[in-house]
């Protein structure tokens, strides 16, 4: 029979009390090291965890605790009645042969499977260090690290309820704190029955889509409107139709003019801050859409996800408060100016339909019962509000420096408003310039200009360019190579 080896552990485990980390987490992370340096070999047999703990000085348990998990992640092989042999997977794995070896897959697949061009992201990834974006937040205004107590203070609870891991709609303690929120900040007045909070604005238009799209049903949006819901509408098998804009929003006048009762499935629109032009819906145009929906029997998805962002503050703007719901389907967003692991979008809308919907969840994921209580511990001890406040004045001391810059480096060559709402300037060149060669311009020069951020056509030559991320170093670095791109290719 093999004998145990003889290297002794304390040769090449030392463990430090002072830590944070648990002993036999120590123990385990060591030993790992060991089997990687070949101190300890795949197959060598290890003495008894009797012999080590008193070689380590410590309880015979805490041998017993770092073996299950060390067997657990495959360093280790128990072998009942015969002994506990070190095995190393990286190894073990490199030596496969023959025709067990593992193989990569095919690079085309040998079956048939659906392939939806509509689906194609327009997205791109970045490797210079200043870039624009269509409008997101400066994740490092609120430290990850100060939310994280949240979170943290929820998982070491002794008592956590095993129900709200099964709730499809979610925790309802986070619920009630979130109605609560909504009520104080939006002027609703809605109970938790009312809301239905999902991961992302992207999921909840995935069920929509599936719950109130037919193929062939027409989805009116508006021009240069945002591609994710278009996208998700048209692969349910939409048709989508645009709708002129003017300096008041979306012209109502014009659907009146161009389609008859009964064709109009839904209309698609964000009363106050237009994707991407920043334009917001006149109060009497909010009317007419409204009186539209009742005499042409169309559903109205109105977007507020900017509403954190908004220097609006009457509370009676949106669509859902003028009509109760009858009509509006409202998606917001939770949290926009925190990290992005503690954001979550929301659906407010009939409890019947909000019920059909959660079943969606059972596939596209259910809530995160932990971070749902943490981000109700956030709403219910009052930081929320803190938090906003300080995103706020610094969000706002970069839209007037980002108007300044542009009004500097760029003066008679654009034009453009400081948005009222949301993270992001629409700026129009007043002589059209070739936006494809300002997109490669600036790249050669270290700026990354997206491609989402472009719009052009026959009577718009304009770009969407956020400006939230960006401290104000960075804001003016970046606004100086855009203009000097600009400058280079207008010659």
């Amino acid at each position: 029979m093999r004998s145990p080896v003889s290297i002794p552990f304390h040769s090449f485990v030392k463990l430090d009390r002072n830590k944070k980390e648990a002993v036999y987490l120590q123990i385990v992370y060591q030993f790992i090291n060991a089997v990687k340096s070949n101190i300890l070999e795949d197959g060598d047999l290890l003495p008894g965890s009797r012999i080590i703990s008193e070689n380590l000085h410590v309880h015979r348990k805490t041998i017993v605790a770092a073996f299950a998990e060390l067997q657990d992640q495959g360093w280790l092989e128990i072998v009942p009645n015969i002994g506990t042999f070190v095995r190393n997977p990286e190894i073990s794995s490199k030596q496969i042969k023959g025709s067990h070896a593992f193989r990569h897959p095919p690079e085309k697949a040998p079956f048939r499977f659906r392939k939806e061009f509509i689906l194609d992201t327009p997205l791109e990834r970045t490797q210079e260090k200043l870039y624009f974006t269509d409008g997101t937040p400066d994740y490092r205004i609120i430290k990850a690290e100060e939310l994280a107590r949240f979170y943290t203070s929820v998982l070491h609870r002794k008592k956590q309820s095993a129900s709200a891991h099964n709730n499809t709609r979610g925790s309802s303690f986070f619920r009630d704190q979130l109605s609560f929120y909504l009520n104080v900040t939006r002027g609703f007045h809605l109970s938790r029955d009312f809301f239905l909070p999902a991961s992302g604005p992207e999921q909840i238009h995935s069920i929509l889509s599936r719950l109130l799209i037919n193929k062939g049903d027409i989805v009116l949006v508006e021009e240069l409107s945002y591609f994710l819901p278009n996208m998700i509408y048209s692969q349910a098998g939409a048709h989508l139709k645009t709708i002129p804009l003017d300096e008041e929003g979306m012209n109502v006048d014009y659907i009146r003019n161009k389609f008859k009762p009964g064709d109009i499935r839904m209309v698609y629109i964000n009363s106050k801050c237009q994707y991407p032009t920043t334009v917001t819906l006149s109060e009497e145009r909010k009317i007419q859409l409204l009186l539209l929906a009742e005499e042409y029997d169309f559903i109205i998805i109105e977007d507020d996800t900017d509403f954190e962002f908004s220097g609006l503050r009457n509370k009676k703007q949106t669509l859902l408060r003028k009509n109760g719901g009858k009509r509006v389907l409202y998606l917001g967003t939770f949290g926009r100016f925190l990290h992005p692991g503690f954001q979550i979008s929301f659906l407010i809308g009939p409890k019947d339909l909000l019920n059909e919907s959660a079943k969606y969840l059972n596939i596209f994921g259910k809530p995160d019962a932990m971070m749902e209580k943490a981000l109700g511990e956030l709403i219910h001890q009052g930081d929320i509000h803190r938090y906003q406040r300080k995103s706020n004045k610094v969000l706002a001391e970069r839209k007037e420096v980002f108007a300044e810059l542009l009004r500097e480096y760029f003066k008679e060559h654009i034009e453009f408003t400081i948005p009222v709402s949301g993270l992001a300037f629409w700026i129009q060149f007043k002589k059209p310039v070739s936006l494809i060669n300002l997109h490669k311009k600036a790249q050669e020069i270290g700026l990354f200009l997206p491609m989402t951020c472009l719009y052009q056509n026959r009577k718009v030559t304009g770009l969407r360019l956020g400006f939230a991320h960006l401290n104000l170093p960075e804001m003016e670095e970046a606004v100086r190579l855009l203009a000097a791109s600009h400058r280079e290719i207008a010659k």
